[in-house]
This record gives structure tokens, C-alpha cells and sequence, in this order.
């Protein structure tokens, strides 16, 4: 989080001098201590927040992995008028315990073409599908893989 304001104090400022990058590093330092004794932030936050950064950033990139692989196929099936839809309503469970990681996982069944979280309530989402081919294995798709994973860097410096 140090790193992040000094950061911003440069960006801010449009340039790096002497004088701007010394007087960043005191206004930084006062910014981190002010949020560590009032907001309840800690050095251990600070590591806990880079490991979750480096695995949400590969998330990332399979989202949009998975949003391309699904925009081919809603597109597949809206051109081809030899394609039964059948529309289907999917009630599942989920392992995840942090409110945040299931959240993120039914934003990211929303994010999805042809799907849509209709409901999240504890565990349980209620999700709609144009087609049911685009619900297999919800329970267990690689947003949940990789959630999982997030979820056990998370539990490790509990």
C-alpha cells in the first residue's frame, strides 16, 4: 500500500525530481501510518494483497478467455436456426466461503455471454442459461478452480 501512494504522489505531480520523489516518500509514509493505526491495515494485509494481486491478475486473463470462448458460441447458436434451444433455469452450490470470491464468481457468470446469475443467496446461485450446453459443469468451472485457489492463498496467512 506504501508503494501504491507513493505511486500516486508521482502520477499526481506528472514528474519524478528529487524534491517531489523526498517529499513522496514522507507524505506515503504519513498515509500508511494514518491507515494502519485507523483503518485497522497492516503490513500482513500488504503481502496477503500482492499474492491475491498476481493470482486475480491471471483470473483476469481467463475471464476474458472464457467471455471470448462464449461470444463465439452464443453467436454460433443465434446464426444457426438448425440449433434447439433450450433455455434452462440452474440452481447450484458452491464451496467458496468468502462472501468477496462468490461474488466475484457470480459477476463473472453474469460477465459471461448466454449466462446470467439471477440469484446469490449464502452458497446457492440460481443461474440462466440460453442454452443448457452453457451450464455443464458450472459447479466446477474454471472460475471456481481458480476462486479455489485465491481462496487457499487467503486461508494460508489466516
Amino acid at each position: 500500500m506504501y508503494l501504491l501512494f507513493f505511486l500516486f504522489w508521482v502520477i499526481f505531480n506528472g514528474q519524478l525530481t528529487l524534491e517531489i520523489g523526498i517529499i513522496g516518500i514522507f507524505v506515503a509514509a504519513l498515509l500508511y501510518a494514518f491507515i494502519c493505526r485507523f483503518m485497522g491495515w497492516s503490513p500482513k494485509k500488504d503481502l496477503l494483497m500482492m499474492r491475491y494481486t498476481g493470482i486475480m491478475f491471471c483470473y483476469l486473463f481467463v475471464l476474458i478467455w472464457e467471455i471470448i470462448k462464449a461470444n463465439m458460441d452464443t453467436v454460433k447458436m443465434i446464426f444457426t436456426s438448425r440449433y434447439e434451444r433450450e433455455p434452462v433455469l440452474v440452481t447450484f452450490h458452491t464451496t467458496l466461503k468468502s462472501p468477496v470470491l462468490r461474488v466475484i464468481l457470480a459477476n463473472s457468470i453474469t460477465l459471461t455471454p448466454g449466462t446470467i446469475t439471477v440469484s446469490l443467496e449464502g452458497d446457492t446461485f440460481v443461474v440462466h442459461a440460453l442454452d443448457k450446453d452453457f451450464v455443464e459443469g458450472i459447479e466446477d468451472s474454471v472460475f471456481v478452480r481458480w476462486l479455489q485457489k485465491a481462496e487457499r492463498i487467503g486461508q494460508k496467512d489466516e
